[in-house]
């Protein structure tokens, strides 16, 4: 007999309660997606075949979605994203097809990609592919700039052995609930 997946049950349970709909101020939404674009600019500006392929692209416009929430970046002459004032037409829209939040974290906890609808422009979003595929975050290099080598190491074996044991709880629990998957 399958064991239901805990967060699957926990989030039945935050979607059956009856909660007022919380829409955050504009103000936080703005500022948050300044910080994903900060965040994204300084991955984005350790990667120069990143930097000029999308540098090709500039002044085109990418929207990214998940249900209710949405994104729109420029992109810059020095391939570098900047947030697209107001209601900019996309050239590319980018939409995550899964709406269930736990179903998207266990994807990407199992290293797997989640479902995206593509729309519009090929050539942009095969470039948009190529950096999804090849541009990854050093963190362990940014940490150390803080707080040293030798500290920023441990601090990373010990993220890295934490994604690893999720991973496998992740792993164990999909099991659980795909009892296809035992056999496989």
């Amino acid at each position: 007999m399958a064991t239901p997946s805990p967060l699957l049950m926990l989030e039945d349970f935050l979607q059956n309660l009856p909660l007022p709909k919380f829409h955050p101020p504009v103000w936080a939404v703005e500022e948050a997606q300044r910080r994903i674009v900060s965040l994204l600019n300084h991955i984005l500006s350790q990667e120069t075949e990143a930097t000029s392929r999308l540098a090709r692209q500039q002044g085109r416009v990418v929207l990214l979605q998940w249900r209710q929430f949405s994104m729109r970046f420029i992109l810059g002459p020095a391939g570098l994203l900047d947030l697209a004032v107001g209601e900019a037409e996309p050239d590319l829209v980018l939409a995550l097809t899964n709406d269930s939040p736990s179903a998207l974290v266990q994807l990407v906890m199992r290293g797997d990609r989640p479902v995206v609808r593509i729309e519009g422009d090929v050539q942009l979003a095969a470039e948009v592919n190529w950096v999804v595929d090849h541009v990854r975050w050093d963190i362990e290099e940014d940490l150390a700039r803080v707080v040293g080598d030798a500290p920023a190491h441990s601090l990373s074996q010990a993220a890295r052995a934490m994604v690893k044991a999720l991973r496998q709880f992740i792993g164990a629990t999909h099991t659980a609930i795909d009892p296809g998957k035992a056999s496989a």
